[in-house]
């Protein structure tokens, strides 16, 4: 607009920021990138549906991603020695072995070793593979998570749902592409872009969702995303205050050619116009039936607040939400590990079972990739004598459907389960494998930025085929 001034058009763009601001609320405004040496022309619609590079296994991800370390050793990963040698000293501090909180038993037709304090899970043994040897190079929490999501633990990279949405693209235009459901607001590097095109970031559908789950049961919903109504303006006011915006967007695009953070903004911009319309109805809870509600624990407290986020995933995912991560936290247990470990476990085991036996019943769990685990797991020695110290060297994460096999157990860790030692899989390998199972080859799938092509394994990773149907 050649005729404003430079006061009057940031008035504009000040009201039209504040018009849109549940855009902003769902993580969709994308961040500005001049930096970036963007290489290739974006295409005209970034998030349209593309070709992978061979059949894929899977469509789509659901990672429940478990923040703090799991100590493995109670959960998943049956060590019978170290039941045996509770109570010796091992290592240069002395520390005594410490024997599982909770018995492990054989479960399903596949005999996985399951804790019992996953009993709802352990009826979905059949569905499981376990990953018992993965490790990582980061012993503290935030590098690990860091590597754990975005494969590097040192500087800004996009992460792994950023790279499946990069990849394959959405099939809803109208939702987007890569949730985060419960993401700290603070781990916003876990679920972004870095220098892809914004766009592909996560929308991140915050703490709302933890409203207590009595107000919650009360209204028949579950929470609503913030200012996803605009209350000040009606549609077609909105949409004329767009096409404003976006017409001087275009014009920016076409004096300087090439500008990622630009052309980010217009494809979240009128994705999150388009939003106003689908999400509030997709995370409206209060059209699935009784028994569903009930399979994914929405009738018990300890239960309600997860089960949510299950239920809204497996709904996300069956809409054509490419990418679904949901964090729970509070897994990071250096003392109190029997009281604590049981009730952060009570509070997932039912909703998890539920979304596997929903996802597998109506057909998608076939191509769904649902994962489990987290950041690392913990010493089969004691700290504080009732809890565990963090492991990086050797851990468990576990994968049902889309393309692997069930009822199934991948590596091993040593006899106490400090390290792992066979068939070792490393983070590099274990981000190989998932986007294998999109179709997509990790050492093709590439983003030119800063003078080279950058990909999410760097320059490691191998596909682990013995995990795959």
């Amino acid at each position: 607009m050649t005729g404003t001034t430079g006061d009057t058009r940031r008035r504009l763009l000040q009201t039209a920021s504040a018009g849109f601001g549940y855009v902003a609320l769902a993580g969709l405004l994308a961040r500005a990138d001049e930096s970036s040496e963007q290489a290739q022309p974006q295409a005209a619609q970034p998030l349209a549906p593309r070709p992978t590079h061979f059949p894929p296994r899977a469509k789509r991800v659901i990672f429940l991603c478990m923040q703090g370390g799991p100590s493995h050793v109670d959960t998943f990963d049956y060590k019978p020695q170290l039941i045996a040698d509770a109570g010796k000293t091992i290592g240069a501090g002395r520390r005594s072995l410490m024997a599982p909180v909770s018995p492990f038993r054989q479960r399903g037709q596949s005999g996985l070793w399951i804790s019992d304090l996953f009993p709802s899970l352990a009826e979905q043994a059949d569905k499981l593979c376990l990953l018992r040897s993965l490790h990582c190079d980061q012993p503290t929490h935030p590098r690990a998570v860091t590597q754990m999501h975005t494969g590097n633990a040192q500087f800004v990279r996009p992460s792994l749902g950023a790279w499946t949405l990069y990849g394959l693209g959405t099939e809803n235009d109208s939702l987007p592409g890569f949730v985060a459901l419960n993401a700290p607001p603070a781990s916003a590097q876990n679920y972004g872009s870095a220098f892809l095109p914004a766009v592909y970031q996560g929308s991140r559908v915050g703490p709302s969702v933890q409203r207590g789950p009595a107000q919650a049961r009360a209204a028949g919903t579950a929470p609503a995303l913030p200012d996803i109504r605009n209350p000040r303006m009606s549609r077609d006011a909105q949409r004329r205050q767009l096409d404003f915006i976006q017409e001087l967007n275009r014009q920016k695009l076409e004096r300087e050619e090439v500008q990622p953070g630009v052309e980010g903004v217009i494809e979240s911009y009128e994705l999150a116009f388009r939003m106003q319309d689908s999400l509030p109805d997709l995370m409206d809870l209060s059209a699935e039936s009784q028994a569903t509600q009930t399979l994914y624990g929405l009738d018990e407290n300890q239960t309600s607040v997860f089960g949510r986020q299950c239920l809204l995933a497996r709904r996300f995912v069956e809409a054509g939400v490419r990418f679904v991560e949901i964090n729970h936290g509070n897994w990071d247990h250096h003392a109190r590990l029997e009281t604590d470990l049981q009730a952060r476990s009570r509070e997932v085991d039912r909703p998890i079972a539920g979304l596997l036996a929903d996802l597998d019943q109506r057909g998608l769990l076939k191509d769904t990739l649902v994962m489990w685990g987290g950041e690392f797991g913990r010493t089969p020695d004691a700290q504080n004598g009732s809890g565990r110290d963090h492991n990086h060297r050797g851990y468990t994460y576990w994968m049902a459907g889309g393309g692997v096999k069930g009822g199934f157990s991948y590596g091993s860790t040593d006899e106490h389960g400090a390290a792992a030692v066979e068939n070792k899989c490393h983070v590099h390998d274990w981000h190989a494998t998932i986007l294998h199972l999109l179709g997509l080859d990790h050492t093709k799938l590439t983003y030119r930025y800063a003078g080279r092509n950058f990909r999410l394994t760097d320059v490691y990773g191998n596909v682990v085929h013995d995990i795959l149907s």
